[in-house]
């Protein structure tokens, strides 16, 4: 089941200084969760600086449950980046799905 997430960084002037913190192991959490397949795509949410100010996730994990858990061991969770989210199930067509097997 896929289910996308949309997370926002905290709002305060110390927000992009823990993010790039955290960046090293989120990318490597990432990096081992799309080859199982469960980490379909991801993209840094901009402000109109171009600064990061969030992610906007795609995922495929069999529940929500798994999903949750997924976020509890989140670098950006546990390093206190993403402090909005929201996870919404989803559909990704078909085409693009055929990426992944």
């Amino acid at each position: 089941m896929q289910f996308i997430i949309t997370a926002y960084d905290g709002k305060d002037e110390k927000a992009l200084e823990r993010r790039l913190a955290a960046r090293d192991e989120h990318l490597k959490l990432v990096e081992k969760l799309f080859e199982e397949k469960k980490y379909l795509y991801g993209a840094a949410i901009l402000d109109e600086n171009e600064k990061m100010i969030g992610s906007c996730v795609v995922v495929d994990f069999p529940t929500r449950q798994d999903v949750e858990e997924y976020i509890e061991m989140e670098p950006y969770v546990r390093g206190n980046v993403w402090q909005k989210i929201e996870i919404k199930s989803c559909k990704v067509a078909p085409i693009f799905m055929q990426l992944y097997k």
